[in-house]
């Protein structure tokens, strides 16, 4: 099983329907008790853009990789998210929801040897590695920021992956620039213009919502937001919080995070509150 559906991915282009409801699952249904109706959510969904048919056909592709599963109560079919996929998205909102201004040259460092019988394992290894966002110094040697080591450990030790793992808290003495490494081991590349592209698809909706006097919309609210986060959400995994002195002086992140955060701060609330009601009124009929 791959963590892709439940992060985000990393691929750029329009968002799949199946990545809003994932947004929806891990923002709401946890807090309601880890289900929800099929009609709730189809409701739901329809705000933000998704149609009936789009919010089944993404329910089964999800019920397949193991991050819902279909459960009736009460005689009302719905869903509820796997215990899989609650552990995940735990973690997720550590680094999803936190404001990071790392400036220690502080690392966590993983030597792995996998043997070749297993090697299942150890495209496992490298999968979990990349999704909590080691950058790949050589084949067995992976880094990260220090921050991270508590992550890691609870990860490879969930996934059973510990007995072909060591972790090091290290610090980078010589003898090339750090900077230079750290462009090396990530492909920043990559991650500024999935900040760039972040930008252009939700500054707008940031700068309209503060030229508004009026306290937002339900439903506008809701959609704007799901489509920010499940656009961010994919975001702190690929980057896990570089120094910012090691960061290309261009660095589109520190402003993508400022567009995040402020349209967090504005239409979380309404959000929650418009979801809140509409789960009610399907359980309701």
């Amino acid at each position: 099983m791959t963590t892709t559906e439940l992060e985000g991915g990393s691929e750029r282009g329009p968002l799949p329907p199946r990545a809003l409801i994932v947004t929806m699952l891990g923002l709401y249904v946890r807090e309601f008790g880890g289900w929800i109706s099929v009609s709730a959510l189809i409701r739901l969904m329809a705000a933000a853009g998704v149609d009936e048919q789009a919010v089944r056909s993404s329910l089964s592709r999800l019920k397949r990789r193991g991050i819902v599963e279909a459960e009736r109560r009460g005689g009302v079919a719905g869903y509820a998210l796997s215990e899989y996929a609650r552990a995940v998205l735990e973690v997720g909102d550590r680094r999803i929801f936190a404001r990071r201004e790392q400036q220690a040259h502080d690392w966590v460092v993983v030597v792995f040897s996998v043997p070749e019988s297993e090697r299942q394992k150890r495209h496992a290894l490298r999968s979990r590695l990349s999704w909590l966002g080691f950058g790949t110094v050589s084949s067995g040697v992976w880094i990260a920021p220090g921050h991270l080591a508590d992550d890691a450990r609870e990860v490879l030790l969930g996934d059973g992956l510990h007995p072909y793992v060591d972790l090091f808290r290290a610090e980078y003495l010589a003898f090339g620039d750090p900077a230079a490494k750290v462009a090396q081991w990530w492909d920043l590349v990559t991650l500024e213009q999935l900040y760039t592209d972040f930008l252009e698809a939700h500054e707008p909706a940031r700068q309209a919502w503060a030229a508004r006097r009026e306290v937002p919309s339900g439903p506008d609210a809701f959609a704007d937001y799901v489509r920010a986060l499940t656009a961010w959400r994919r975001l702190p995994y690929l980057d896990p919080g570089l120094p910012t002195d090691l960061l290309p002086a261009s660095w589109s992140g520190t402003r993508a995070a400022e567009t995040f955060f402020a349209l967090h701060r504005v239409l979380a609330g309404p959000a929650h509150d418009f979801v809140t009601a509409e789960a009610g009124a399907a359980r309701q009929g």
